[in-house]
């Protein structure tokens, strides 16, 4: 069995397409937990590369301690089975509740990573985030990715810094959402510390980011036509640029359809309609997805994202 140490030491480099998972409510409430080990092997055996448990799309600060317990043990127990990496969302804006968080993911060996948000709301400064990260780097039991979504946290982080973060062993990547192709994103994909794994973190803005060398990307959408999303990071992986671009024009599409209400109440609502989930149940302060938004995602998800047979090369 892998040990602590070995999992922090060695150095994890996330790449290809990861599915970060809603959690499915039964009809009483409850986490439906036979729909969440049914969508984390089908998206795995549809080509994606690993999943993310307890994201933002996850609805994790709406769980309970047991709940964030009970969906680790479902997707760990996957993972384990199809060898494939589990990253674990773990981590606020305190830096000494972070660290029991993390210190918490060493009773799941499976998990590779924890997806630690840019500490939210205090905004302590980029000088204050690149502390709390160096603190929780050297005291995680699992490498980190830095989840940098300035528009959510009101913290911004420019690639200056994060470069010094990549320097640092225990950070495997980021996930980066800047709302957009920024200065900074394309200063840190023109400039890619080693064994740093940038993976775009925007749905409708992954198709840029991977043709701009994103080694991946975490992919709510990716629940819908994941064979496709696994398909986009893999052609441009391979330089095939007609097909990747003509694909991720698409999918881009798809993405701002099933985004069309805050997330994850469409994603949630289309797979509920597909017969993948019970109910469309999201918890309060979501709402359900409404009936137009419902319907226009639908629409978009049977639609194919490819024209034409691609050609095979660039």
């Amino acid at each position: 069995m892998t040990t602590t140490g070995d999992r922090q030491t060695a150095r994890f480099q996330p790449a290809g397409l990861f599915v970060p998972l809603i959690t499915p409510f039964a009809a009483d409430g409850s986490i439906a937990a036979d729909a969440l080990e049914q969508l984390a092997r089908r998206v795995l055996d549809e080509g994606a590369s690993g999943i993310v448990a307890l994201g933002t799309t996850a609805e994790a600060a709406a769980l309970t301690v047991a709940e964030r317990a009970q969906v680790l043990d479902i997707c760990a127990r996957v993972c384990g089975e199809r060898a494939a990496p589990l990253i674990a969302g773990a981590g606020s804006n305190d830096t000494a509740a972070s660290a029991d968080a993390l210190a918490g993911l060493a009773a799941w060996p499976e998990v590779s990573a924890a997806l630690v948000v840019v500490p939210y709301y205090n905004r302590p400064g980029e000088a204050g985030v690149r502390e709390h990260f160096r603190v929780l780097a050297t005291e995680s039991p699992v490498p980190l990715i830095i989840y940098n979504i300035p528009h959510r946290t009101g913290q911004a982080l420019g690639w200056p810094v994060m470069r010094e973060l990549a320097q640092l062993a225990g950070i495997a990547g980021v996930k980066q959402a800047t709302g957009g192709v920024d200065q900074d994103t394309v200063a840190m994909l023109g400039d890619r510390a080693p064994g740093f794994s940038v993976l775009a973190g925007d749905d409708a803005y992954a198709p840029a980011l991977l043709a701009l060398g994103a080694a991946g990307a975490i992919t709510a959408s990716a629940h819908v036509r994941t064979r496709e999303f696994a398909r986009l990071a893999e052609t441009w992986k391979q330089e095939r640029v007609t097909e990747a671009r003509q694909l991720g024009h698409g999918l881009a599409r798809l993405s701002m359809a099933l985004f069309a209400e805050p997330n994850p109440t469409v994603i949630k609502a289309v797979l509920y309609h597909l017969g993948e989930i019970p109910t469309p149940a999201v918890r309060l302060p979501l709402l359900p997805a409404s009936a137009a938004s419902t319907e226009a995602a639908l629409t978009a998800a049977a639609q194919p994202a490819m024209a034409s047979q691609p050609a095979t090369g660039p």
